[in-house]
């Protein structure tokens, strides 16, 4: 760094404020800008719940500060006193809320500190009262994807010039990946934010149809909420000796690794991590568009189907299975788009680069 960057780096003292489900959904991305920080000589501290079996990289690199201390009612003024006090004692000089859930909590924090603060937002906002900006404190407005800075930019015109895209990184490997064992039985993996019954039975259904049909593999499903539902459609397809359900909150970097087709089934207003890391391990993606899918280019990063079509969800499907080559063609052609656009080095320095000209 150049002397200039060397002291703005050694005075910034950065806080990010992040929720209980941020932390678990993308902690990949916490952990690498936590390591990046950390390689910068930054002092951090993670504002978040309290974590249990917190990764390494969380307490080697940050102070970890829980909040709230006591969820229960009527504790409110209580938990932002200590949090109040334990942010006292670190002395931060921005605050960078990493997930619009805690936006309003950033905002009243940024208030009564009276220092300046970003705020990352990762999801479509469908109107203007659901995202709390306070003006005269809110320097930065981060997305991860255009539609998302897109979506922002038609609802707060006043702030556009605050709105900065800056892509989450991830690391692309350089070999394994899409059917790299053939000897081993195909491999779908499936994550859904939800577990409604309603959403994934198109899905289910044409998992059936293909073991019908001959087809041999063996499918993960990642989904948030009430699994019962979900096994007892298993249960009412015959899927269960083909299909485990595990929660979407679990390490799931592992799971993805373990797939040679990775499926996401409905779209997503918020941008999916585990989509990017699934492209940048060298998955073979099927997926529908709608949402937050920047990362949905067909035929070049996924392969697209219609949810609410069967037979399309299907055909999309035996394309995959029935064409291996084209499959991993196709999985390394998303690797090496997320190469080029999705790295750790140039999340890190965008963010960091805004941080310094808070400083300046």
């Amino acid at each position: 760094m150049a002397p200039e960057d060397v002291a703005k780096s050694k005075s910034l003292r950065v806080a990010l404020i992040a929720s209980g489900r941020t932390v678990c959904e993308y902690s990949m991305f916490l952990q690498r800008l936590l390591v990046g920080l950390a390689d910068e000589s930054v002092p951090v501290a993670l504002v978040c719940p309290a974590i249990q079996n917190a990764p390494s990289s969380f307490t080697a690199t940050a102070e970890v500060i829980s909040h709230p201390v006591l969820n229960l009612p009527l504790m409110g003024p209580l938990n932002m006193r200590l949090l109040m006090e334990s942010l006292g004692r670190f002395k931060p000089t921005v605050l960078h809320c990493v997930c619009e859930s805690q936006a309003s909590l950033t905002a009243q924090l940024a208030r009564r500190l009276d220092i300046p603060y970003i705020l990352t937002v990762n999801s479509l906002q469908k109107r203007r009262s659901s995202l709390a900006v306070l003006p005269s404190h809110c320097v930065r407005i981060i997305t991860p994807a255009k539609s998302v800075a897109d979506n922002l930019g038609g609802l707060f015109p006043d702030y556009a010039g605050l709105i900065e895209q800056i892509n989450i990184g991830t690391f692309a490997a350089e070999g394994g990946g899409c059917f790299s064992r053939p000897s081993r039985l195909a491999t779908l993996v499936m994550a859904h934010s939800s577990g409604e019954v309603d959403e994934l039975e198109n899905m289910f259904s044409v998992v059936r149809h293909l073991i019908i049909d001959g087809y041999e593999f063996l499918m993960v499903a990642m989904v948030g909420g009430e699994e019962r539902p979900l096994w007892k459609l298993l249960s009412a397809l015959d899927l269960l000796p083909v299909v485990t359900i595990v929660p979407r909150l679990m390490p799931w970097h592992l799971v993805a690794t373990a797939g040679d087709i990775f499926i996401r089934p409905r779209p997503s207003n918020a941008f999916d991590p585990l989509l990017l890391e699934a492209m940048g391990i060298g998955t073979a993606v099927a997926a529908c568009r709608g949402g937050v899918d920047d990362l949905i280019l067909e035929n070049r990063t996924a392969v697209v189907f219609n949810p609410d079509d069967e037979l399309n969800i299907m055909r999309t499907l035996q394309r995959l299975l029935d064409r291996r080559e084209f499959a991993c063609q196709l999985a390394r052609s998303a690797r090496q788009y997320v190469r080029e656009n999705y790295t750790v080095s140039g999340m890190i320095a965008g963010i960091f680069n805004v941080y310094g000209k808070i400083q300046a």
